[in-house]
């Protein structure tokens, strides 16, 4: 009986041993013990398209913060395009005074079709005013262009 419990190692095949077994039994893809952990494979197409789809969602966004960055700028250029377009056609018009750096101003168009500057706002000239048109009140800027504090009609 003695004989029946002992284990005979010359009955094993050690290099089908080997190939059952490995020295780094973390990176198997398979629990190597009874009492191992569960290991399922990942479904690599739910992962990548989790990734692809937050990529999506990040690139959506930055583009869509480039896209406002590109209107402000623009919007910017177009008001820089009107008051070029207003501060030269001051500069053609008809001023009977020296304009002063942040002061106010009227700008007129005649019936003849000249363009006049005044000091006189479009409300305080009467009942019969000296002008066809009002264009737009302007405020003289440091660097010699004239910002538009509002339009006429």
């Amino acid at each position: 009986m003695k004989n029946r419990n002992k284990i005979d190692i010359s009955n094993f095949d050690l290099e089908k041993m080997k190939e059952k077994t490995t020295d780094n039994p973390g990176l198997l893809p398979y629990a190597h013990q009874a009492g191992s952990a569960i290991i399922r494979p990942e479904d690599k197409g739910k992962i990548t398209g989790r990734a692809v789809s937050a990529m999506h969602s990040q690139t959506d966004m930055q583009m869509s913060q480039i896209y406002q960055q590109m209107q402000l700028l623009a919007d910017q250029a177009k008001l820089i395009q009107k008051r070029l377009e207003v501060s030269e056609r001051i500069y053609q018009a008809s001023i009977g005074f020296e304009p002063l750096i942040n002061h106010h101003y009227f700008l007129y168009e005649k019936e003849d079709g000249s363009d006049f500057m005044s000091m006189i706002a479009p409300e305080e000239w009467g009942r019969k005013g000296s002008f066809a048109t009002f264009i737009a009140e302007v405020n003289l800027l440091a660097d010699h262009t004239w910002d538009i504090i509002r339009k006429g009609e």
